[in-house]
């Protein structure tokens, strides 16, 4: 540690196989640090400026507080210096990086890195693993880190647990559903922090593509238990069950004894995620299987560059479907223009055809009239043609007198 980057670089195999056996708890802190290279000063610094700002996220970050390992010791207290802590570190990121802000599953990150070093010191590494680890595509809008990590997980599972994947498919059970919370919080929601904690070593040791050995493994443990369940059954067993291949079962009944006898020293018990005394782990050989998986660079790079034509593809479908939309969009707006004209049209052509027919009708009625005219004027001839024969008989009678 006196030396860390020269004996790193002239002893990577010797401090690799150190960092799989665990690092000491003692010491844990300040290896993280130095395998991340994420002390700096003046981050300190920005960070205590931070400290004195307002951030927009604070009520949702006040949210979460009391749900992250609410039973540990140094987060219990809503009062106490662990949930001060954790606020600060995730309001100060929050204001850091606004793109981000805050999303849930961070106050989880946040408080593993709390119970290995001071406040300041934490968030200047996770300021670190959001940017060097590419932590922070798990918590940008539309989360793009994470999707191509399940898409690289569901490839993985389909290329080393064939079986699984095909039963997996069947029962209609995604990846999404369970994997995206593991990698969300780097393990530690439901797992043992001696698990999370040794799971860690590895990533800031090997890079973010750690967790991918220890997912496989769980499930690989797990497969034959697996293949008995339905999808209701599979989303809890994820939840509550995964780790129960790695339970120390002669430990545990000496455990359960100690705790009948009220007379057995606890120490070196493994902590559970709520900060009790609980059952202890395999915790090294869980490492050592997950790590001894063949998930070679080479893998994951064909997976990224199968996800990077899948979301090209997948984008340029979407652009010719809104293409499309709009094309749609702008084609019923006419066709509703144009019936809006022809309803227009037709209630003028109505109006025509009604004045028309009034026009008709009067037309039919001046010539009614026009032929009751006529007959009065022809009977108006005629009696003016008889009253003149009347007067003419009159006046030759009068003659021939």
């Amino acid at each position: 540690m006196a030396d860390y980057r020269n004996f790193a670089s002239e002893n990577p195999e010797r401090l690799a196989k150190a960092i799989e056996r665990g690092i000491p708890k003692s010491l844990r802190g300040m290896m993280w640090q130095l395998m991340s290279a994420s002390h700096d000063p003046e981050l300190e610094v920005t960070y205590q400026q931070l400290l004195k700002e307002s951030s927009p996220q604070e009520k949702a970050i006040q949210r979460d507080l009391g749900r992250t390992f609410p039973r540990h010791e140094y987060f219990m207290d809503g009062q106490g210096v662990g949930q001060e802590n954790l606020f600060n570190v995730l309001k100060a990121y929050s204001l850091y990086d606004t793109e981000v802000g805050y999303c849930q599953g961070l106050c989880f990150v946040v408080a593993i890195l709390l119970l290995n070093m001071p406040d300041e010191e934490a968030f200047c590494l996770l300021v670190r693993l959001m940017k060097s680890y590419d932590l922070r595509g798990h918590f940008l809008p539309e989360m793009p880190g994470l999707q191509l990590r399940l898409y690289q997980f569901d490839r993985l599972v389909e290329e080393l647990l064939p079986v699984l994947h095909v039963h997996f498919l069947r029962q209609g059970v995604k990846s999404s559903m369970y994997c995206s919370q593991w990698f969300l919080t780097m393990f530690s929601y439901y797992f043992p922090l001696e698990v999370v904690f040794r799971i860690y070593d590895n990533v800031l040791a090997s890079g973010i593509e750690a967790i991918f050995a220890f997912s496989i493994m769980l499930l690989q443990k797990n497969e034959e238990a697996l293949l008995t369940l339905k999808f209701d059954e599979i989303l809890a067993f994820m939840k509550t069950r995964m780790f129960e291949q790695y339970v120390d079962r002669d430990a545990k009944l000496e455990t359960l004894n100690a705790l009948n006898d009220d007379a057995a020293s606890m120490s070196g018990r493994s902590l559970s995620n709520d900060g009790t005394i609980g059952v202890t782990y395999l915790v090294d050989q869980f490492v050592q299987e997950a790590l001894s998986l063949k998930i070679t660079p080479f893998m994951l790079d064909v997976y990224a560059h199968e996800h990077e034509d899948f979301v090209r593809t997948r984008d340029a479908h979407m652009a010719e479907t809104d293409e499309l939309r709009n094309s749609v969009r702008q084609l019923t707006a006419k066709v509703k223009t144009l019936e809006d004209t022809i309803a227009q049209k037709d209630e003028e052509h109505c109006e025509m055809v009604k004045e028309l027919v009034m026009n008709r009708i009067g037309y039919e009625e001046l010539e009614r009239e026009l032929v009751r005219y006529k007959l009065l004027y022809a009977e108006a001839v005629h009696e003016n043609a008889d009253r003149e024969a009347t007067t003419s008989q009159r006046y030759s009678s009068l003659s021939l007198r």
